[in-house]
């Protein structure tokens, strides 16, 4: 890794870190839903573009800005990981197990079709 591969990630991370929040909150106004469905739709939505960049043989730089630099920064596992735990206190562990699955599921299915459509 190299000065400029860092400063590349950088660049991307500082575009999708506040394209997750704004995302989020669009959803979660536009829809009426709560933060779990932001965030579902933040790491589908990063899922599907990584596909993409991988699965269309973006280079080095490109890997770097769009997929560790934005996918990075703009998915979430600790978000899931908390809204997770507060979907099984408030509505049990089956809904939480669902936003589990789902999130698994639509994650790797967006990836996948990123990744057919890159190529």
């Amino acid at each position: 890794m190299t000065a400029a591969d860092a400063l590349l990630v950088a660049v991307g991370a500082a575009v999708g870190a506040p394209a997750r929040m704004l995302v989020g909150h669009w959803v979660r106004q536009r829809f009426a839903v709560g933060a779990p469905v932001g965030t579902l739709v933040v790491n589908v939505a990063g899922s599907f573009v990584l596909g993409l960049l991988v699965g269309g043989g973006a280079g080095h730089g490109w890997l770097a800005v769009g997929g560790t630099g934005f996918c990075g920064a703009f998915t979430t596992f600790s978000s899931l990981a908390l809204e997770v735990r507060e979907v099984a206190e408030d509505d049990g562990r089956r809904a939480a197990a669902g936003l589990v699955a789902g999130s698994l599921v639509l994650g790797l299915g967006a990836a996948a079709a990123g990744w057919v459509l890159g190529r």
